[in-house]
């Protein structure tokens, strides 16, 4: 993983994405993708300076979306320590996974256009393509875009938005796994197989596969936080 120095000078990269109307709220967008990418892990300082020079913004700017970004339980206010990346709680787990039954459950119960099954099984490639490279973070993104396409299947914006806010949170819950292959390489397949159920249309089976697969996970990420997980 790259230290967060490096994450950070890298983000001068993404000052394209910003302009003279730019507002807290891009800011805040590609911080949560440094996050849901992994770049940076729980614990981690933001640097205030860093960052705004990075990014070319103020930092009354960056203080706005760092404050965005808190309310969305991603990130750490501690007073006269400055600003750290949150690890979320054992309770946080489960309330993430209710909200996946939800938000996930609901979508693969529709029907699903040639185009989101794209986008699916490209994210399975891609997680496949990782593994092959021993890119364990590589498949956790690839993960994290495969759950974020199958909400994508509701075709709502409003439900998108919710889901890659929920997906941040859960990278951080990832960063507690010892052993990232051991996590993420069964899912691999499980991946696909649930590609399968909803390419040929059995959206019951394709639930109810769903439901036991956020059983194992929350199990496995349940364990990890116990002192001896």
């Amino acid at each position: 993983m790259a230290h967060v120095e490096d994450v950070v000078a890298d983000l001068a990269r993404h000052r394209s994405r910003l302009n003279r109307s730019s507002t807290a709220e891009r800011v805040a967008d590609i911080l949560r993708d440094s996050i849901i990418e992994g770049a940076f892990p729980p614990g981690a300082r933001l640097s205030e300076e860093a960052i705004s020079e990075g990014l070319g913004v103020s930092r009354n700017t960056l203080r706005e979306a760092f404050r965005l970004l808190g309310h969305e339980r991603l990130l750490d206010h501690r007073l006269n320590r400055g600003v750290f990346v949150r690890l979320p709680s054992v309770e946080d787990v489960s309330d993430l996974y209710t909200m996946r039954r939800v938000l996930e459950g609901a979508a693969v119960r529709r029907k699903a256009s040639r185009q989101a099954l794209a986008l699916i099984e490209e994210a399975v490639r891609d997680a496949e393509r990782a593994a092959a490279q021993g890119d364990w973070q590589g498949v956790g993104t690839a993960n994290i875009r495969y759950h974020q396409a199958l909400v994508g299947l509701h075709g709502s914006p409003r439900l998108d938005e919710a889901m890659r806010q929920l997906l941040a949170e859960l990278r951080l819950v990832f960063h507690v796994m010892d052993n990232p292959r051991a996590f993420h390489e069964p899912f691999i397949e499980r991946n696909r197989a649930l590609l399968a159920l909803l390419t040929t249309g059995r959206a019951e089976e394709a639930a109810a596969y769903l439901d036991d697969y956020f059983d194992e996970a929350e199990r496995l990420l349940i364990h990890a936080y116990q002192p001896n997980g």
